[in-house]
């Protein structure tokens, strides 16, 4: 074991009841620039044309790589656990939205 994931296991997390809470999004916008990936979460509603975001996270290019290893490990050992996730053939922009909506606007 390094030294790093020896200073991470002694990290203590701070969880607020209101981010507790959570925040439910089934639609998220995903941008870039050199130095930073911006993450914004929506949430879409059938037969309401305004999705308004309810999250934004900023992250270096080292932690949005970070993040996508994390995912794709949790996403593997769900799909263990609980069988394969199905996502329905979509056409359009590359979303995370349940229902077939247009371009969104953050």
């Amino acid at each position: 074991m390094n030294e790093n994931n020896n200073q991470q296991q002694g990290l203590q997390i701070e969880l607020t009841q209101e981010v507790a809470q959570g925040e439910y999004a089934n639609f998220a916008i995903i941008t870039h620039s050199s130095s930073d990936f911006v993450l914004d979460f929506a949430r879409v509603l059938p037969g309401i044309q305004k999705a308004q975001v309810k999250s934004r996270i900023i992250l270096a290019p080292e932690h949005a790589k970070r993040l996508l290893g994390a995912l794709q490990e949790n996403i593997m050992r769900y799909e263990s656990e609980f069988g394969t996730i199905h996502i329905p053939n979509q056409q359009g922009p590359r979303t995370i939205a349940p229902f077939n909506v247009g371009k969104g606007e953050a």
